[in-house]
């Protein structure tokens, strides 16, 4: 989950460095640090908190080097602080040592080096990689075979990045379950944990499976998981500079909500159009597969298992087969039932999600066919899935993801579309759901018009201490979106329960004066959801509605009418307004809530 730059090239590094981390920040924003190669000996800076304290340390007049690497922390082992922070040396400055991902083995490593008579100055599992380094090198006198040995020895995940004076106007690097990018520009070559830090300078990326390794200097040689030489191709990534500048707004997030009319049509371009059926560019399931699935599986975490709730309704409406929606942690330790007649779906927006990709090649293994759905082009789900859908909502910077859920949530529906068109089956709801997601971002602009609403809300929640979210069916989904956001940037304790399980127990919870949003959106079951409003508001509670019904209460905000399976596009709208909006009352960092980071790539 955190963040590495690194820059080989003609250019002075320290600023590179440090603009690649600010893009970076959203990985992890713990601590932070640099390593520079200065003549025979390498340089380190590095401080806890953001990215602006490591700078008020950053003497660029000295700091001259053409050659470094740079991190930004999200903390795994060690709490936060300079000792911490990367970048990380042995105790001779051999090797400095930038790392995301975990070291399982790290206590086991660090005992053996510590018998050995080598000391620590951190709590991190990654020291011990420059000082396994060290260890090595001590032995062979070979930097690169020192690299190749520290390798064999670590278990578990990582996107390692070494500089050391024994190897000049040389990075070395390396890949096992964590996202890296490699990209060569006019001026040097760049290493990121994602194409944002570097997009600025180059087009074109060169993608390291999982076990390879690299040398970068002024060019670059690869290598196989037995350190075998080996050719790559780049791939060039189409992204505008400007996706990744805020544009006017305030936050990110305040502007990624207000692109997501642009991002769902960018999910849905080439896919839905009038009279035509649901496509997908090199991609098909014949319906013979299709009449022997038993069973579908979307796996995900977090706000993409919530998409996958609304898929899950979805498929079943539509094509009368049994999803089930795993959370990605709990679905590969308790011995799923797949084979070949189980479709498996991982959604992730950053495709590098540790737990969901795991998941995915638990469900190789047992012989089912897996599609990925993300957001990165070329991320670690993609190549291991048997076939990928781009969502294409552009680069999602705020941690907490609005855009990227509603192209999650429009994408699926529109396989489920898929799906019942080659079953050749409801098709007066798919029709009816195609023109609904083709209207659906001319609607989104209506509900985000109402800005001014959602504020005056916001304002009214700010000290609040509990909310609570209800509703039914595709209802209870958004509530339980809606009820993620304001706990991501507000850090105001919230709860969605499904409606009519209120007085099951939670109903104890409310109190006079408590608020409770209630999301109706299906007029098949709008009575049963205000009856149970009725009994919140008889204990006292102050009721806000989302509603596409004609229902009035004393706080309703109306959204646009459409279909129930595809109304959550519209009703999570609001929700993501009041959750930012409480945040900004409350002077809070929208962008990079506590203890968050954008990409979760350790279990």
């Amino acid at each position: 989950m955190c963040g590495i730059v690194g820059y080989v090239g003609k250019k002075e590094a320290v600023s590179k460095l440090v603009k690649g981390l600010k893009t970076l920040e959203y990985r992890g924003y713990d601590s932070a640090g640099i390593a520079l190669l200065q003549s025979e000996k390498i340089v380190v800076v590095k401080d806890k908190g953001r990215i602006a304290n490591l700078e008020k340390s950053l003497d660029y007049n000295n700091l001259k080097g053409t050659i470094g690497i740079a991190h930004t922390r999200w903390a795994t082992h060690g709490v936060p602080s300079k000792e911490n922070a990367h970048p990380h040396m042995d105790q001779n400055k051999h090797f400095a040592v930038v790392h995301n991902g975990i070291i399982e083995n790290y206590l086991e490593l660090k005992n053996q080096l510590i018998k050995e008579g080598f000391s620590f100055q951190s709590e991190t599992d990654t020291e011990v990689i420059p000082v396994l380094m060290e260890y090595y090198y001590q032995k062979y006198q070979d930097v690169m075979q020192a690299f190749q040995c520290t390798l064999k020895d670590l278990r578990g995940s990582y996107a390692i990045l070494v500089i050391s004076p024994l190897l000049p106007n040389t990075i070395l690097v390396a890949k096992k379950g964590s996202p890296l990018v490699i990209g060569k520009g006019n001026d040097g070559i760049y290493i990121a944990s994602d194409i944002p830090a570097i997009i600025e300078y180059t087009k074109d990326f060169y993608f390291l499976e999982d076990g390879e390794s690299a040398i970068i200097s002024d060019s670059l040689t690869f290598y196989n998981h037995d350190f075998q030489k080996i050719d790559k191709n780049s791939k060039t990534i189409e992204w505008e500079i400007d996706a990744i500048d805020k544009n006017g707004f305030d936050d990110y997030m305040l502007k990624e909500i207000h692109e997501q009319p642009e991002a769902l049509k960018n999910t849905l371009n080439g896919i839905i159009s009038f009279n035509q059926p649901v496509q997908f560019v090199g991609f098909a399931l014949n319906k013979s597969y299709l009449e022997n699935l038993k069973h579908i599986y979307i796996v995900a975490c977090g706000t993409a298992m919530h998409a996958g709730l609304v898929g899950k309704l979805a498929i079943e409406k539509l094509c009368r087969i049994p999803v089930t929606v795993e959370v990605a942690s709990e679905f590969r330790y308790r011995d799923p039932i797949i084979d070949q007649s189980t479709l498996c779906i991982f959604i992730s927006q950053s495709g590098e999600t540790a737990d969901t990709i795991a998941a995915l090649k638990l469900a190789h293994e047992k012989g089912a066919k897996t599609i990925a759905i993300s957001n990165v082009f070329e991320s670690s789900i993609t190549r291991e899935a048997d076939h990928t859908l781009y969502t294409h909502a552009g680069p999602e910077i705020a941690v907490a993801s609005t855009k990227a859920y509603i192209s999650q949530v429009g994408l699926i529906v529109a396989f489920a579309i898929y799906m019942s068109e080659v079953l050749e089956i409801s098709v007066s709801l798919s029709n009816e759901l195609k023109k609904g997601l083709i209207d659906l971002p001319n609607l989104m602009g209506i509900v985000i018009s109402h800005e001014d609403q959602y504020k005056k809300i916001a304002k009214k929640l700010v000290n609040e201490t509990d909310l609570f979210y209800i509703g039914r069916g595709n209802d209870y989904h958004i509530a339980m979106e809606g009820s993620l956001k304001l706990k991501e940037i507000s850090y105001i304790h919230s709860e969605a329960y499904p409606a009519g399980e209120l007085k099951h127990g939670p109903i104890a919870l409310i109190d006079k004066g408590t608020f409770v949003f209630g999301i109706i959106t299906d007029p098949n079951i709008a009575e049963k959801t205000l009856s149970n409003l009725e009994e919140v508001k008889s204990r006292g509670a102050n009721i806000i509605l989302i509603t596409n019904q004609n229902l009035k209460v004393e706080h309703v905000i109306n959204i646009p009418n459409i279909n129930p399976i595809i109304s959550p596009i519209l009703a999570i709208i609001p929700l993501q307004f009041i959750a930012y909006f409480i945040a900004k009352e409350k002077g809070l960092d929208v962008d990079k809530p506590r203890n968050l980071a954008k990409s979760v790539t350790v279990e």
